[in-house]
């Protein structure tokens, strides 16, 4: 069984800048880390291999530094890491970004099982997974909470689904998304980073994929047209009252009442 693993690198803070021209995030010299979701995939990929005897690879779309989280996955136990890094791919929305994955995927290999995490905490569209299967022309399921059983041309799995848990089956091959809680992640172990210290990884540009039409990546290859985006202003200002609680209650009452936050039945 050989399964990839798609991983993003995302901001280790809330606090990123936006480019107001383009929308997108400037992510040069932000910290970051590995999506936290995308930890419960590779873990129920490990499960697998741990079990099933699984070749696991790790994906990614992004610049050179993401090549920390590879690493990162490499130290949990994945065999093989590879990364999409091309400025053609640079600010796609969710479809260019599941297009362009789909087109790595191809490139690197026939695989039985593709596991996403359920969203990222940067774009939070929960989108990503199924475009790809899309992309990819196969079956895939989301919301999976549990694993129930593995076969020679078909995994069980339980959906979270909004009002009940549903049990499905789906044939090899096909991609599955699954919940926060599926299984508790693996800590990044020391003697796997000694061990794979010098393990290569594999880069992928536009040049290298089927697909070499610029207009099918990155801001040209998105449909969604951000207008305008701005991070939300902070104030920091304050007032300090004193006085009784009635004296205060009144004059609370008044401020809301100013600003057209309260208005005085009739």
């Amino acid at each position: 069984m050989r399964i990839a693993v798609c991983i993003k690198q995302v901001p280790g803070t809330a606090q990123v800048e936006i480019d107001e021209k383009t929308g997108v995030l400037k992510r040069d010299g932000v910290e970051s880390k590995m999506n936290p979701y995308d930890l419960y995939a590779m873990e129920t990929a490990l499960r697998f291999k741990h079990d099933y005897g699984a070749e696991v690879d790790v994906i990614t779309m992004g610049p050179p530094q993401c090549e920390a989280i590879v690493r990162e996955a490499f130290m949990m136990g994945v065999d093989r890491g590879i990364i999409l890094s091309d400025r053609k791919f640079g600010g796609a929305d969710v479809l260019a970004t599941s297009y362009t994955l789909s087109q790595g995927i191809r490139k690197a290999g026939n695989y039985d099982l593709i596991i996403c995490g359920k969203q990222t905490t940067d774009g939070d569209t929960a989108q990503v997974g199924a475009e790809l299967a899309e992309f990819l022309g196969i079956p895939h399921v989301t919301s999976v909470c549990r694993v129930l059983k593995v076969e020679d041309k078909s995994i069980t799995v339980d959906l979270d689904l909004p009002m009940h848990i549903e049990t499905a089956a789906i044939q090899f091959p096909c991609l599955i998304t699954v919940e926060k809680g599926i299984f508790e992640p693996r800590l990044p172990s020391f003697k796997l980073k000694l061990a794979t210290a010098d393990r290569k990884i594999e880069w992928l540009g536009l040049k290298d994929l089927d697909d070499r039409n610029e207009m099918h990546y990155g801001l040209n290859g998105s449909p969604t047209q951000v207008k305008r985006i701005f991070p939300p202003e902070s104030h920091s200002g304050r007032d300090m009252w004193k006085g009784s609680s009635g004296d205060l209650a009144a004059r609370l009452f008044q401020m809301l009442k100013d600003k057209k936050f309260l208005q005085q039945a009739r």
